[in-house]
């Protein structure tokens, strides 16, 4: 089972510059979209709707502004769009389809660089999530829970660790975080469990040089529960096309029978 996830920053705009005829060829079972940056009604053209995938999408209420989309071969037997917190939901950042002992999620946590007060929300949103991930490690399915996290875990996971200790996306607090994720929770990071290679990021800025000197952070992960830890078979960040400012994320599983 392919899985991908990518954070598009725009799918209209990530269209133009081919990302859907790359799609096409990368023979998919999953595919999660983050930051669509559209409304339904402005995705009509079909190839918004790729042939063979069940395309499900979960829009922010302001327009341009994040929103999320899951593409699966099979159909779900349930769409869940949204957490059910009404000030995480209206901005369209969390979207679920469930199979008969699957759930595969497409993430988009907040990014606190933009002001204080974003960080203060992210912060919350994390306080609260963490409670919500428990809960659904207990349920009886597996989840992969794909996305633009906005968190570079460990220093291997940034190029200027050094220069971000006290920027969004690599504070103690969220590193900590993800720690309790990955430890006491016991999350699995699915590209770390086949990967440990340095220099293997998902996002760089678009200032100065970043992309060129691959000045980056690797803040996309596909999260799993524990069962799958063992299912995980490849990955790989393709970098060969640039679609966003974000790599897609692939990873191949062999599911249990």
């Amino acid at each position: 089972m392919r899985v991908i996830s990518v954070n598009v920053n725009g799918i209209r705009a990530a269209a133009r510059k081919g990302f859907f005829v790359w799609l096409q060829r990368q023979n998919a079972d999953v595919v999660c979209i983050q930051e669509t940056k559209a409304q339904v009604h402005q995705l009509e053209d079909p190839q918004f709707h790729p042939q063979g995938y069940y395309c499900h999408y979960h829009d922010a209420e302001k327009k341009g502004y994040s929103g999320v989309a899951v593409y699966s071969r099979e159909k779900p037997s349930k769409v869940v769009k949204g957490i059910g917190w009404p000030d995480i939901d209206v901005e369209g950042r969390y979207i679920e389809v469930q199979f008969p002992a699957l759930s595969v999620v497409s993430l988009y946590m907040q990014s606190g660089s933009a002001k204080e007060e974003r960080q203060l929300i992210k912060f919350d949103f994390m306080d609260r999530f963490m409670p919500y991930l428990k809960k659904l490690k207990r349920r009886k399915r597996e989840y992969i829970i794909c996305g633009d996290w906005n968190i570079a875990h460990k220093k291997i996971d940034i190029k200027n660790w050094r220069g971000n200790l006290k920027n969004s996306g690599f504070l103690p607090e969220e590193r900590a975080w993800m720690d309790e994720l990955f430890g006491k929770t016991e999350f699995v990071d699915a590209f770390r469990e086949v990967n440990q290679e340095e220099h293997q990021y998902t996002w760089w800025s678009n200032r100065g040089q970043a992309w060129a000197n691959n000045t980056g952070w690797r803040i996309d992960y596909q999260v799993t529960t524990p069962g799958l830890r063992n299912a995980v078979r490849s990955a790989a960040i393709y970098k060969d096309e640039r679609f966003s400012d974000h790599a897609p994320l692939l990873i191949d599983y062999e599911l249990p029978r």
